[in-house]
């Protein structure tokens, strides 16, 4: 394996410290992908350097790149000026820069991150998701077209995160929608889609790799063994963010339980064929629901995911025989591989 120069890339205010690693673990929960990716690329034997990345200044990553020459920058830098839209612009400049990166290109963040045009994509692409429509900021009365019928579940289009997402997201009626679409619209901002609820099982199958060169990980599947009988089962801002509420309600994650083989294919086959619809790079995970009938809805693809070690990425890699320093390497090894269009034109950057 060729040594490189790795520049690592993370908001600044996630920069782990130099004494990190002799911590605790409550002590780096808040920076603790970045320490396990950073410790995963220096025990693979790179020459890494974390620069954090503030909200202000994009040049500061040109200027090192300038001095240090890397050979990739590892990206885990997921917005701009707290703004989850400006992801792609980011990776833009990567470009701008004749800088090689891993993870997700522009193209597919944007399409990605888009949960209402990503689900048009899909469709077209013959890939069932729920029905659903999307409200533009300041609507007034939103009310459900012909085709989407109740009960829905009310989420930002744009923000990831499960950001603004509770108990009170799933709506039965005009009256909980108009509240709960105001709701979003003065909490969160931006577009609101709204999509039919799929009650039952939520699996999730993450993939690494470039156009047809793919690793596609086992099927995994969310639960709870505690979630109270009125309670629907889904991944509220709260269980994401809320450590002890999580545990409270008893959330299992594993490989799929009870799926035939062929339900298995099936599941990876969809997950496959939605990455390419979405002109996806890099690596990403994307999010599925099943109902009672085995009938698989695509919720959304989550492009640069968690890669903590603990994180349902690294853990499906696991099952699939690669430890997560494997996992690691695979996604540099991928993003040095990526066909940039900068790749296609002469070969000298200008940084």
């Amino acid at each position: 394996m060729k040594k490189l120069r790795v520049l690592m890339l993370v908001h600044d205010l996630l920069l782990p410290p130099p004494d990190a690693e002799d911590l605790d673990w409550e002590e780096t929960y808040p920076y603790q992908m970045e320490l396990d990716v950073q410790t995963a690329l220096r025990d693979l034997g790179h020459d890494c350097e974390t620069l954090g990345v503030g909200q202000e200044d994009l040049d500061v990553i040109r200027r090192r790149a300038q001095e240090f020459q890397p050979h990739v920058a590892f990206n885990i830098l997921t917005d701009f000026h707290d703004i989850t839209a400006y992801e792609a612009h980011v990776v833009s400049y990567f470009e701008l820069l004749k800088l090689p990166y891993t993870g997700c290109n522009p193209r597919g963040i944007t399409l990605g991150n888009d949960k209402a045009l990503c689900k048009q994509i899909l469709i077209w692409h013959g890939i069932q998701c729920p029905a659903f429509v999307s409200f533009a900021p300041g609507t007034k009365k939103p009310r459900l077209p012909k085709g989407v019928d109740y009960p829905v579940i009310v989420k930002s289009a744009i923000e990831h995160g499960s950001t603004g997402l509770s108990q009170a997201s799933v709506v039965k009626n005009d009256r909980q929608l108009e509240k709960r679409v105001a709701y979003m619209f003065e909490k969160v901002g931006g577009e609101v889609i709204v999509e039919e609820f799929v009650e039952g099982r939520e699996f999730t199958c993450s993939i690494v790799g470039n156009g047809n060169r793919l690793t596609v990980l086992p099927v995994w599947e969310v639960w709870f063994t505690k979630l109270a009988k009125n309670k629907h089962a889904i991944c509220t801002e709260q269980l994401k963010w809320n450590v002890k509420y999580a545990q409270s309600i008893g959330i299992k994650t594993g490989p799929a339980r009870r799926l035939s083989e062929q339900q298995h294919k099936q599941i990876q086959d969809i997950s496959r064929s939605t990455y390419k619809a979405l002109g996806i790079s890099g690596y990403a995970r994307v999010d599925m629901r099943m109902d009672k009938d085995g009938n698989v809805y695509v919720i959304e693809a989550n492009v640069n995911p968690d890669l903590t070690a603990i994180e349902d990425f690294a853990e499906a890699a696991e099952e699939h025989g690669m430890d997560y320093n494997a996992l690691i390497q695979l996604i540099v090894d991928t993003g040095v591989k990526y066909k940039a269009p900068w790749k296609a034109g002469p070969n000298k950057k200008y940084m």
